[in-house]
């Protein structure tokens, strides 16, 4: 079994579309293991996207984050990682394939409405940062 975060963005919990995208990984067969609902601050989104430091986005990602409570998530499930990004599409909404998340909800390429770990390196090291060990169950 493999596990990947996945964030509910601000655009998403504005639009209240959170349970609609929820419910689609659950339909797929993935398994929550853990959930919260958060504001992330400043030092949470930096430390979140540290990779993306020193790119000319960096500061409006950080502002586009920390504007609204957002949803964190760890799903569990055979190849959850690929499942998760498949059933995201493209991070630019207009590029996403139909019927795929950013397609179905995304406005653009920041205001995409999901975020999911891209390799399992990487979801270790996201979810450590959202979660602690007591925070993600086994069932």
């Amino acid at each position: 079994m493999e596990r990947s975060l996945v964030l509910i963005k601000p655009d998403a919990m504005k639009r209240n579309i959170a349970g609609a995208i929820i419910n689609r990984f659950e339909q797929r067969g993935l398994k929550i293991v853990a959930l919260k609902e958060l504001h992330m601050d400043g030092a949470l989104a930096k430390r979140h996207y540290a990779i993306h430091q020193g790119k000319p986005f960096f500061d409006g990602l950080v502002k586009y984050i920390t504007s609204s409570p957002i949803i964190a998530i760890v799903f569990e499930g055979n190849n959850a990682i690929e499942v998760i990004r498949k059933m995201m599409g493209a991070t630019d909404p207009a590029k996403a394939e139909k019927g795929t998340i950013r397609a179905d909800f995304g406005v653009d390429i920041q205001n995409n409405a999901v975020h999911g770990s891209d390799s399992p390196e990487n979801a270790a090291k996201e979810i450590k940062i959202f979660f602690s060990e007591k925070e993600i169950f086994n069932y």
